[in-house]
Order: structure tokens, then C-alpha cells, then sequence
């Protein structure tokens, strides 16, 4: 059954008391869990390379490792439907998977940790293959978590559950990134005084971190699912399925690294500028897509798996989404996932190396961004479930998307203004503000769209989305503030989030209009 109705808005005394529900602390515990592999692999990895000696261009590379967290949709229907051996039976099948993720992190990090760099050569394959394997694995924890805080609760707590969860999920990327650096140090590495037994003891300390996941998933309760037994799977079928995700896997792997020279060649040759080398890297991703999907569909024709077996666990998610609400709205509320956070995406990816350009030292930056933005940010994400809650989710996911666009005009006048530290400050904290607030709502509007037949497909789905686009725009967000400037750049930032709050207002009325007719159709 899906969870279409939208319940009413709450009182404060109520709202509050959502706030001591067990369901609340335990999905702050596993937003830590699930906050600290990323930085694990992107800055604090970056930097450990770096001190090793190893090339940018090679340390760069590492990046795709988190390629994973943008694809997750594709094998989150293995997690949807694939029981596990023995864990299933004893943990349920949320728990048992989240055990098996959790688990899987830690080994990838102490992989990473036994390595050293800095010798190169097969050290440097073997740690990429490590890089490669927490970002599967933390993918894989956080396709579990969502569908887990889904099925736990009901919408009414959907808000507030996001809202720790974000705030949990911050403070582990402030230990596994600001964390991790100072960790580093103590042991004694520093730029041109590399220390491997440092780097290798903090990602120790790290894995250690871990187990505060480990703990809760032993500790907390399987969910009550209404999902149909009909999509259980027999082991022969299971481990086909697996295969057939291999193989599309490989493909898109292969497809995407050797189609990549072809189209490098071809980007240099037409000279593209902003917008087509952003249209190059689409092609390139669409066609180690098309790869992936044509290695799938050949491989169900040759009999690998059973068709009937093929479309419920890939095709039947996509499309109950597209008949609960029809086309025409199904695609509207796909482009409001699409474009909601573009805003403050594309601004965030460049903010760092504005604040270095107007002046501001490191501790400066360090103190505003990491410890003053990031206490903010949980602020803002708790007040966002909060008056989710009491309000409604739709108002603050309106008032969310105004604030996301609108507090980005503070960044032009610090453009203008320069390095004057209480307008980093203002544009710091009004920025984290309105992305926690409107990040809860906003999760729990996606959670409200998925049907617990697919949770974990349809909301990977959706959360993929949500960061593809505005992720691929801000990698050119260099280019577009070398060709209009700062200030001209925190405009157009603005400019492209009016629209969201269009698509806000209208997939609201829509929505309404849908749910009105699932009601009517269901007590006729």
C-alpha cells in the first residue's frame, strides 16, 4: 500500500513529543553510520594521497569511487527482493542487509588503512579497488536506511525521522572529514612529512566508528512491512539475478571508461564550451547507460533469468509510480526531484574556492564552514522537521525552496562587500539554515511518493535524481563564474531555483487533485 494520504498538521505538543519516539534516535545513529564513508573516499582520501606523493590528475580518479551513491537505483532492486542466507530468517530484511552494508564498510576502510600509497604502483590499484568497495558498500547502507525509515514510521514522523537523520549524517562527516584531518596530524603526518602508520591508524579509527551502526542495526527492531510475499525469490533465481546485475554492471564500467578518451578527443576537437562539454559528459553517461540497460535486456533474452521475473524486480517499480499518479503528474513531480536542490547545490560545489578568492584564510573558512555552518545546518534540518510536522510537509517545502534561492543574494553582496568576516557569517549560516530546513522536508516529501511494494526502488530512484543534475552543473560552475564573475554567478543560482518554487506550487495542486481521486475511487 502506498503512502499517498497526507495526514494532518500537528500540535506543538505533539510535534515535540515525536521528539522522544525511540524511532527518532535510532535513525540519528544510523545517519552517522551512513555520514561517515563519503569523505572517507573524497576529501580526507584526497588529502592522504596528496601527503603521499601521488599526481592530482591520478588523485582525481579516486573520486569515481562514489560513482556509486549516483547509481544506486540499479541494484536497489536486489535489495528490494534478495533474501540473505541465515541473516534474513534471524535479523528480517531490512536489518540483515544493513548488517551485511555495515559490515562490508568496515572491511572496505581497513582494507584502505593496510594499504600505503605511497610505494604506488599495485598499492595504488589495490587501494582504488578498496575506494571502489566502501563506495558500493555505503551506497548499499543507504538504499537499506531509507527504505528501513520508511516502512518504521508512519508519514506523520517521516519529517522528524529525516531531520536527525540529517543531523546525525553531518556530524559523522564532520569526524570522518575535520576529524580525520586532525587525527592525521596528531600522529604525524603533515605536507612534506608524510606518516603512513598515521593515515593508517586514523582509518582505523574510523572503521572503529562504524560500530555505532553495527550496534544499532543488532539492537533496534525489524519494521512491520505490508510488502507482498509474491517478490520473494528461490536461491537459483536470486543468484541469477545477481549475475544478470554483474554483467550490466561491467558494462557500464566498461562502456563509461572507454568510450571516455573517444569523447575527450572529440570535446577538444570541437573547441565546446560551457554548455557542450556539459552536453559531452551526457552522451558519455548515456551511453555507458544504454550499455548497461542493452547487456541487461540481452542477457534476459538469452534466457539468463526468467522475463516475468526481469520486470517485476526492474520494470513494475517504475511503473507503479507512473500509474498511481499518471503520467503528466508522475513526470512533473520527476523534474521537482530533478531541480529541487539545484540551488544550493551548484552553489556549494564552488563556496570553498570563493571564500579563498575574496581572502579568507583556512581557520577562517574552517571555523565558518565546518563547525558554525554544520552547527547551523543540523539547526536548520531539526526546525525543518519540526514545523514539517506541525505545519504540514508542502508549506515547508515551499518555504524551503524560497529560502534556498533567495539567502543565495547574500553571497552577491559578499562578492561585492569582500572579505568582511560578519557577511560570511550571515551568508554561511542563512545558506546551511535553508538547506537543513528544506533537506527534511524534502526527504519526507520523497518518502511520501514511494509505495512500501518498492521502497528501496523507488527511493533510490529519487534520491539518485535529486543530486544527478545539479551535481553535473555545478562540475561547470568554474567555467560559468570565469565567464560572468562571482556576483553574476550567485544571480543566476537564484534565477534557476524560481522555478522550483513554480514546480512546488504546482505539483502540490496536483498531487491533491491525485490523492482526491485515489480516495474517491477507493470508497466508491
Amino acid at each position: 500500500m502506498a503512502q499517498l494520504h497526507s495526514e494532518a498538521p500537528s500540535d506543538w505538543r505533539r510535534t515535540l513529543a515525536g521528539l522522544r519516539d525511540r524511532r527518532v534516535l535510532v535513525m540519528f545513529l544510523l545517519g552517522f553510520s551512513a555520514g561517515i564513508p563519503l569523505l572517507l573516499i573524497f576529501s580526507s582520501l584526497s588529502l592522504w594521497l596528496r601527503e603521499a606523493g601521488i599526481e592530482r590528475e591520478t588523485v582525481t580518479f579516486f573520486s569515481w569511487a562514489a560513482l556509486g551513491y549516483s547509481f544506486k537505483f540499479v541494484w536497489a532492486p536486489l535489495i528490494d527482493t534478495l533474501p540473505l542466507p541465515w541473516l534474513t530468517r534471524r535479523l528480517g530484511r531490512r536489518r540483515a542487509w544493513l548488517l551485511v552494508s555495515q559490515l562490508a564498510i568496515i572491511t572496505a576502510i581497513v582494507l584502505m588503512a593496510l594499504i600505503d600509497p605511497a610505494r604506488g604502483g599495485s598499492s595504488l590499484i589495490q587501494m582504488a579497488f578498496a575506494a571502489v568497495l566502501l563506495g558500493f558498500s555505503s551506497a548499499t547502507q543507504d538504499i537499506v536506511i531509507d527504505a528501513y525509515r520508511i516502512e518504521s514510521a508512519p508519514p506523520r514522523l517521516q519529517a522528524l525521522l529525516s531531520s536527525t537523520y540529517i543531523a546525525g549524517y553531518r556530524i559523522a562527516m564532520v569526524a570522518s572529514g575535520a576529524g580525520a584531518l586532525f587525527l592525521a596530524s596528531t600522529f604525524g603526518s603533515e605536507p612534506g612529512h608524510y606518516s603512513y602508520s598515521a593515515w593508517s591508524t586514523t582509518y582505523l579509527i574510523m572503521a572503529g566508528a562504524m560500530l555505532i551502526g553495527v550496534l544499532t542495526t543488532l539492537t533496534t527492531s525489524e519494521p512491520e512491512s505490508e510488502r507482498p510475499q509474491r517478490l520473494a525469490h528461490a536461491v537459483p533465481d536470486s543468484l541469477r539475478l545477481v549475475l544478470v546485475f554483474a554483467g550490466m554492471a561491467c558494462a557500464f564500467g566498461g562502456g563509461f571508461f572507454v568510450s571516455g578518451p573517444v569523447l575527450a578527443d572529440l570535446k577538444h576537437w570541437l573547441a565546446a564550451g560551457v554548455l557542450g562539454t556539459f552536453l559531452l559528459e551526457a552522451l558519455h553517461l548515456g551511453l555507458a547507460l544504454v550499455g548497461a540497460a542493452g547487456v541487461g535486456w540481452l542477457l534476459v533474452r538469452l534466457g539468463a533469468i526468467d522475463p516475468a521475473l526481469a520486470r517485476r524486480v526492474w520494470i513494475e517499480p517504475v511503473l507503479d509510480f507512473f500509474s498511481r499518479y499518471g503520467l503528466r503528474t508522475a513526470l512533473l513531480l520527476l523534474a521537482l526531484i530533478g531541480l529541487y536542490r539545484i540551488s544550493d547545490i551548484v552553489l556549494g560545489v564552488i563556496a570553498n574556492v570563493f571564500y579563498q578568492d575574496l581572502g579568507f584564510t583556512k581557520p577562517q573558512i574552517a571555523t565558518a564552514v565546518k563547525t558554525f555552518g554544520v552547527v547551523v545546518g543540523i539547526a536548520g534540518g531539526v526546525l525543518g522537521g519540526l514545523l514539517a510536522n506541525r505545519y504540514g510537509v508542502p508549506r515547508i517545502l515551499m518555504l524551503g525552496a524560497v529560502l534556498s534561492a533567495g539567502t543565495n543574494l547574500i553571497f552577491v553582496s559578499l562578492a561585492q562587500v569582500g572579505a568582511d568576516l560578519v557577511l560570511l557569517y550571515l551568508a554561511v549560516g542563512s545558506d546551511n539554515l535553508a538547506a537543513g530546513l528544506a533537506s527534511a522536508a524534502f526527504v519526507a516529501f520523497m518518502s511520501s511518493l514511494t509505495n512500501v511494494s518498492f521502497t528501496a526502488v523507488q527511493y533510490a530512484i529519487f534520491s539518485s535524481l535529486m543530486t544527478l543534475l545539479p551535481k553535473v552543473l555545478g562540475g561547470y560552475s568554474g567555467s560559468i563564474v570565469d565567464g560572468i564573475g562571482y556576483p553574476g554567478f550567485f544571480v543566476f543560482t537564484t534565477l534557476i531555483g524560481i522555478p522550483v518554487i513554480a514546480l512546488v506550487w504546482i505539483a502540490g495542486r496536483r498531487l491533491e487533485l491525485a490523492r482526491g481521486a485515489m480516495r474517491d475511487a477507493r470508497s466508491g
